[in-house]
């Protein structure tokens, strides 16, 4: 059920009626008083930026690390089992506290406290995904083709002639290693990296219904990721839609788990990527694809036209990215590209045989499930394995329809509980009722 205006509202003012109460308390030395009014901050949701604001959250970040700093050891691990207690995330104590982990691991050694972290709750995930899967059947492929039938993408028509739609879960777990290019290609283009007090926050942003199917998967190779849901308004593009859900998946690694560079010039770029070996860079030019990159077809008389893009923003360190690519990509392997200049962006187009090269080269490492699907589409055309009226048929399943509602876009939320493994206990799920 969504919370209304005036919850929030009343949510709010209680919060800031708690805060103000325990600030007193504090101001007073009265301690007792200020757990008191603490804990029902926590239990009000007032630490929660979500629910009540990132003003007020950050105040009960300040009044806890307030009573941190005036309590003695004692009053400390007081403070830290109720807490956990609470159910306080380890992280949301470590930053309130302005902390590294290993000191507040030393806290609760000394504290005699058992506070188990995320990697608890990872492994509960991953025994609750094994119980559906022997007991209900669930499955990745499962999973993949509720999200195609969702989109409206017939499975069947595509195996009837060969192709698999769920072919981009083929390899994908050997993306649990970061050190593969295509992780630096998707940093290039869509995945925000943030380096945080003691750990680095991998992040990937998406309203679009594929890529919240896509995004889950693809981080879930790492880590279990944690999932925030908010109201984002309409794009420009999509007059039709006065706002959307926005799906923000996150996994938070060790400070060195991440080994490629966050921010790097053109120069120090381009080092990295001629140092690649030729795998090594069609890995790192599939993970740029799956994040900014497009690959469409224009049907004219009796010729198709194959494009491939990846895309930046016009006054943005990327714009100078797609100089780099366009070179290197020219002389490791002959595919010539041009750079457009479009309204409010920059792309990088392969066009006719230089785009059927490209996709031929980054086939096996793109796992963006309609990217991937377009690739096996178009090489089965050009390999002469289906006719120009099956493609046209099976490709018309794929494309966005422009200027008007389209199930591809801004479902986000609908998808993933379409596809989520739960969902299969119960055969089904009716998606109109998911956003209400």
């Amino acid at each position: 059920m969504t919370t209304q205006p005036t919850d929030k509202k009343n949510r709010l003012d209680e919060c800031t009626r708690l805060i103000e109460e325990a600030m007193k308390c504090l101001e007073n030395g009265d301690k007792e008083c200020v757990m008191r009014a603490l804990e029902e901050l926590i239990k009000a949701e007032c630490h929660n930026g979500n629910a009540v604001g990132k003003e007020a959250a950050d105040e009960v970040r300040e009044l806890v690390h307030g009573l941190w700093l005036a309590s003695n050891r004692e009053e400390i691990c007081e403070l830290l089992r109720m807490l956990r207690d609470l159910g306080i995330l380890r992280n949301w104590v470590r930053d309130a506290l302005s902390m590294g982990t290993k000191r507040l691991n030393e806290w609760l050694v000394r504290c005699n406290i058992d506070w188990e972290g995320r990697t608890a709750r990872n492994d509960v995930v991953k025994d609750i995904e094994n119980l559906l899967r022997e007991r209900f059947g669930w499955s990745e492929t499962r999973m993949c083709e509720e999200m195609w039938r969702f989109i409206g993408v017939d499975v069947d028509e595509f195996r009837k002639y060969g192709m698999e739609p769920c072919v981009w879960l083929e390899g994908i777990n050997e993306l649990s290693n970061l050190r593969n290019p295509y992780w630096f290609g998707l940093k290039a283009s869509d995945l925000a990296i943030e380096k945080l007090n003691s750990e680095t926050r991998l992040e990937l942003k998406t309203t679009n219904s594929i890529d919240a199917v896509f995004f889950a998967t693809l981080l879930n190779t790492v880590k279990t990721p944690s999932l925030e849901i908010k109201w984002k308004r309409g794009a420009p593009a999509a007059k039709y839609v006065s706002k959307s859900i926005a799906l923000s998946y996150y996994v938070d690694l060790g400070i060195d788990e991440w080994s490629w560079p966050i921010r790097l010039n053109t120069n120090e770029l381009e080092r990295i990527i001629k140092g690649f070996t030729d795998e090594e860079l069609a890995m790192f030019i599939a993970g740029e694809i799956d994040g900014d990159g497009t690959i469409w077809c224009i049907f004219k008389d009796d010729n198709v036209y194959i494009y491939v893009e990846i895309a930046a923003c016009k006054d943005c360190p990327k714009r100078a990215n797609l100089d780099i690519l366009k070179k290197v990509i020219a002389e490791r392997f002959g595919i010539i590209s041009r750079i457009k200049s479009r309204r409010t962006t920059n792309d990088l187009e392969f066009g006719g045989e230089n785009a059927v090269k490209l996709l031929r080269l980054i086939r096996p490492f793109v796992h963006h499930p309609l990217r991937r699907l377009r690739i096996e589409l178009i090489l089965a055309l050009y390999d002469g394995r289906i006719s120009r009226e099956a493609f046209e048929k099976l490709y018309e399943m794929t494309e966005y329809e422009y200027g008007g509602p389209d199930v591809k876009r801004n479902r986000s939320l609908e998808a993933l509980a379409r596809a989520a493994p739960q969902t299969h206990t119960h055969g089904g799920i009716n998606a109109e009722e998911v956003s209400k």
